[in-house]
């Protein structure tokens, strides 16, 4: 059954282009499958039928959490139930039509409606303090100077900003090439004062970062090694917490407000999907309701009959 779901992801990567996320995700929801199936005695994949895939998603939604104690209540959320049968159906139409498998039992699996959440954004005066410059100047410090007023002014995801290459880069001109999801590239402009942090961290903190072994990755580590994701998330939080910053920052944040603040100075919707990198303007459109809800504030504080 492994052997099936290597070939699968096999295709994701190389003729689908599937981000590493998506890669990793459907391999951890397809193993969960196969780990379940193994004591219910189904050791092929020819032998599972609807059923099975039903019971298996009835198990998902009633079992504890993993390193929760057993008398939690804690269930998985809709979102990861979602993801297993987005796994299980993106497998089985894969299996079909490669003829690997003849019938298609996930076919009748349906998706549970996802809730939209609402991207949460700084504010100005929290982007404000967040961008101001550390004193006293450091390697490290410029670097994550240079990797916060990028992700604000550009609107990178963390995965862009961690693979980011020195050849990406064409500050002169005043952008930079990306490889976003699915490997596809998109070209993205740079703001003047995000192009000055990037400079004065190429020219004086970058060189000190640089070892022998290092890549040619914009943003390195202490040991002049790639950021891993957590590590570079570790490090933006750290700046939060000094910066005075009183809010659970997640890791898109500064992306939504990327977002948020060009379209609340009236940038096209069309323009942002196209920085953002979104496939489909549905994706972009989450950010209406967003400046809906801000519209409707300012109204209520600043309108006399508000």
């Amino acid at each position: 059954m492994q052997t099936l779901v290597e070939d699968f992801l096999q295709y994701l990567r190389h003729e689908r282009g599937q981000g590493e996320h998506t890669q990793r995700a459907y391999a951890s929801q397809l193993g969960k499958f196969i780990a379940w199936a193994g004591p219910q005695g189904l050791t092929a994949w020819p032998q599972v039928e609807l059923k099975h895939l039903m019971a298996f998603l009835q198990n998902e939604r009633s079992r504890g959490l993993n390193h929760e104690p057993e008398t939690s209540t804690k269930r998985l959320s809709s979102e990861s139930v979602y993801l297993a049968i987005a796994a299980l159906r993106a497998f089985y139409r894969f299996a079909e039509n490669e003829k690997l498998l003849s019938e298609n039992v996930a076919e009748h699996l349906s998706l549970p409606k996802r809730w939209k959440r609402l991207p949460k954004a700084l504010t100005h005066p929290e982007i404000e303090k967040l961008l101001a410059p550390e004193l006293p100047e450091s390697p490290q410090n410029l670097c994550d100077q240079a990797v916060l007023e990028l992700a604000y002014a550009s609107g990178l995801r963390l995965s862009e900003l961690k693979n980011l290459r020195l050849e990406q880069l064409h500050l002169e001109a005043g952008f930079l090439n990306v490889i976003g999801k699915g490997n596809k590239e998109r070209v993205v402009p740079v703001g003047r004062t995000a192009v000055a942090a990037l400079n004065r961290y190429l020219t004086a903190g970058r060189p000190e970062l640089v070892t022998p072994k290092s890549p040619a990755n914009v943003f390195l580590t202490r040991r002049g090694t790639p950021f891993a994701a957590v590590t570079l998330w570790l490090h933006i939080k750290n700046r939060v917490r000094r910066a005075g910053v009183e809010r659970n920052i997640t890791p898109h944040m500064l992306r939504h407000s990327f977002a948020t603040h060009l379209l609340e100075y009236g940038a096209d919707l069309r323009v942002i999907q196209e920085l953002l990198g979104h496939a489909s303007i549905s994706t972009t459109e989450v950010y209406t309701h967003v400046t809906g809800s801000r519209l409707r504030e300012i109204h209520r504080k600043f309108h006399p009959r508000g």
